[in-house]
């Protein structure tokens, strides 16, 4: 079973929380988003605001892959 784009993206900010690279107050995200997603693990950003995400938080290349196929997947648009 492939994990919800919430999921993947709370463990990713979860290790990036912990370790200090990022906060929320500098990620930029829109507070509706976070919230949607802790109160609704269907819930996805649009796509724009994912792509930006995996900016802001410095993700790798196969993390950006993995949030933002997560996200089309989401949306109903898997590759």
């Amino acid at each position: 079973m492939q994990e919800t784009f919430a999921t993947l993206f709370f463990r990713i900010y979860d290790r990036k929380i912990a370790s200090g690279e990022i906060t929320f107050g500098r990620l930029g995200m829109d507070k509706n988003h976070f919230t949607n997603m802790c109160t609704d693990k269907s819930f996805v950003p649009p796509i724009e605001a994912v792509e930006k995400l995996c900016v802001t938080m410095k993700l790798t290349g196969d993390e950006t892959k993995m949030l933002i196929d997560a996200a089309q997947r989401g949306h109903g648009k898997s590759k």
